[in-house]
């Protein structure tokens, strides 16, 4: 059997205003169409719903038992879709993000800033992870969705890329790189080299990119965290390869590498769920404000 809503919407408007043209105006649909949804839904049932004349409908006996075991139980739904319309409405709550460190110390705190300026009822629970984390955090449902450096595994999630962080150098001022605007990758070829581990997103590519552009790596320090490789830096162990977002301090030069390459910033979720609707703004909000330049960090 085939009945949907709209017919039996239709069916009792008929049945209250016992008359298909106030039914129709009531409804805001054309009396022909009145006539077609209770004349399909006749035919559905195989039944006379109402006995018609030229100045009244009246409802027959299957329409009047009809029109009484609907209509509460029709009121009792629409009460039930009016919840969860405002379920889905509301900006109250709490989401759990899963972010790797770069990210987390700069694109996030003007998100989370941003949506507390425009919905001061939602927090915004932040886990900073490694890259490997984080995508656990999402596989496992333990975020509501996480935000990524372009991951290897990115078949395994719904994904969306929201912004390109370009790679860039950073050194001592008084490295020969600091007397030039920009460096070639191909001139890293034998500088002692401080990268990020294989717990970050970015080493994967950082070292897909060396070898794209010729250079055998001399890695001599690798360490978990952009701030420990900029002080290693500072005291003069090598030169660092790192995303722009990563801020590295002022007592730093920080030149850009030739040819421009980038990474990208990418929300993942678990493949196939469905965001809450507070999730799904906070998606939606990470992507408007990182579109207008709004978060980049200043």
């Amino acid at each position: 059997m085939n009945v949907n809503l709209r017919q039996l919407r239709v069916f009792l408007a008929v049945a209250r205003q016992r008359h298909f043209r106030r039914a129709a105006e009531q409804l805001h649909l054309s009396q022909p169409a009145v006539s077609r949804h209770v004349a399909e839904l006749e035919a559905e049932l195989g039944v006379r719903l109402f006995d018609r004349s030229t100045r009244e409908v009246i409802p027959t006996d299957a329409g009047r038992y009809l029109e009484s075991a609907i209509e509460r139980v029709l009121d009792e739904l629409e009460g039930v879709l009016d919840h969860v319309h405002s379920e889905g409405e509301r900006k109250r709550g709490k989401v759990h993000i899963a972010s790797v460190p770069t990210l987390s110390a700069s694109l996030m705190p003007l998100c989370i800033a941003a949506c507390a300026r425009s919905y001061p009822e939602l927090a915004i629970q932040l886990h900073d992870q490694t890259q490997a984390l984080v995508l656990d955090s999402v596989r496992g449902g333990e975020v509501d969705f996480g935000i990524a450096i372009e991951p290897a595994e990115a078949s395994e999630f719904d994904s969306e890329v929201i912004m390109h962080d370009p790679f860039c150098l950073a050194c001592r001022p008084d490295h020969p790189f600091a007397q030039h605007k920009t460096v070639a990758w191909k001139k890293l070829q034998g500088q002692p080299l401080v990268l990020l581990d294989y717990f970050s997103g970015s080493r994967r590519l950082i070292d897909g990119l060396l070898q794209k552009h010729g250079v055998a790596a001399n890695v001599v320090q690798q360490t978990g965290h952009p701030y420990t490789a900029f002080r290693m830096v500072e005291a003069g162990l090598g030169v660092t390869i790192t995303p722009a977002l990563s801020s590295p301090p002022a007592t730093l030069a920080v030149r850009a590498l030739i040819p421009t390459e980038r990474r990208a910033i990418t929300l993942i979720r678990r493949r196939q769920r469905s965001l809450s609707p507070l999730a799904a703004l906070v998606w939606h909000q990470l992507r408007e404000l990182t579109a207008k330049g709004m978060l980049t960090p200043h």
